[in-house]
């Protein structure tokens, strides 16, 4: 499989160097080799409407950094520069890519394009500043407002989304169908893949919960692990903070919750059943949750 890095060190520098027609920039030459995956997920490059729905829009509801926004831009720019970013984003996709070979696993595509943006800190204070998307096999985006605490979790944040990728290529992922226990595995496998690949010390903050408040969360999970609908399950994963932004019915629960619990619930599973993160990759929902202890006691 082919990888292709953007080279978005060179595309921020070019786009920080423009005074107008930035955001034509962001759309035509940054956000270009990502025009299949924002049409599957029914966002169009320019909106037909002034001030229409388009990738400026969601990004910025995603929490990518504003394209006026230089003195934030440059500044993270400069430590992308100093870390060595794209190099780093070079080594992990290359060992992830060994990895899945050495271990009979696939991404259902013949090319993996990855970008690597520059996050807004304040929209993803919850996240740390770092966050990514990889629910379409082909392609992945990772944005960050780069700092001590997510730089050495960089590797962790791209094996997690690199496994949606190959999840995602065996389980079609129904928008509309997906249950609080689809998605529970979905997270789930894919901070455990990230585990397996770079360490539990370097997971993200979504799964890191005191024990009180995953206990909780647990308990709330187990009887709604069949309920359907985008905006249902959206409340259950990401919390009331999240639910009460989006106008979403809040539910109880702390922010993450759902991907705490579900890395909890494959973990459990894992361990239990003696199944390594390969084997349990190619598992149903049905067939881990059955078989997982967190929700039977």
């Amino acid at each position: 499989m082919k990888i292709v890095i953007e080279n978005t060190i060179e595309q921020y520098e070019k786009l920080f160097s423009i005074e107008t027609e930035r955001e034509n920039y962001f759309r035509y030459s940054m956000m270009k080799p990502f025009e299949k995956m924002w049409n599957m997920i029914h966002v169009p490059l320019e909106a037909k409407q002034p001030n229409g729905y388009d990738v400026i829009m969601a990004t910025k509801m995603l929490g990518y950094l504003d394209v006026s926004d230089t003195t934030i831009g440059k500044k993270a720019l400069d430590t992308f520069k100093e870390i060595q970013a794209l190099q780093i984003v070079h080594d992990t996709l290359n060992h992830l890519v060994h990895f899945i070979q050495q271990n009979n696993l696939y991404i259902n595509a013949d090319q993996l394009t990855f970008g690597l943006y520059i996050a807004d800190p304040q929209k993803l204070k919850l996240q740390k500043g770092y966050c990514g998307f990889g629910g379409i096999p082909g392609f992945i985006q990772v944005t960050m407002y780069p700092y001590s605490y997510n730089i050495p979790r960089l590797p962790a944040l791209i094996a997690h989304e690199f496994h949606h990728n190959v999840r995602f290529s065996y389980f079609d992922w129904d928008h509309g169908n997906v249950t609080v226990g689809d998605y529970l595995i979905i997270e789930g496998l894919a901070e455990s893949f990230a585990k397996e690949l770079y360490g539990e010390e370097l997971l993200g903050p979504w799964v890191t919960s005191d024990k009180e408040d995953l206990q909780y969360s647990i308990e709330v999970m187990k009887d709604v692990l069949n309920v359907k609908g985008f905006a249902e399950v959206s409340s259950y994963m990401f919390g009331d903070m999240y639910a009460i932004e989006q106008g979403y019915e809040p539910v109880g629960l702390s922010p993450f919750s759902g991907y705490a619990v579900g890395y909890e619930a494959v973990q459990s599973f894992m361990k239990m059943n003696h199944v390594g993160i390969k084997e349990a990759t190619l598992l149903s929902t049905e067939e881990i949750i059955n078989h997982c202890p967190l929700f039977s006691k």
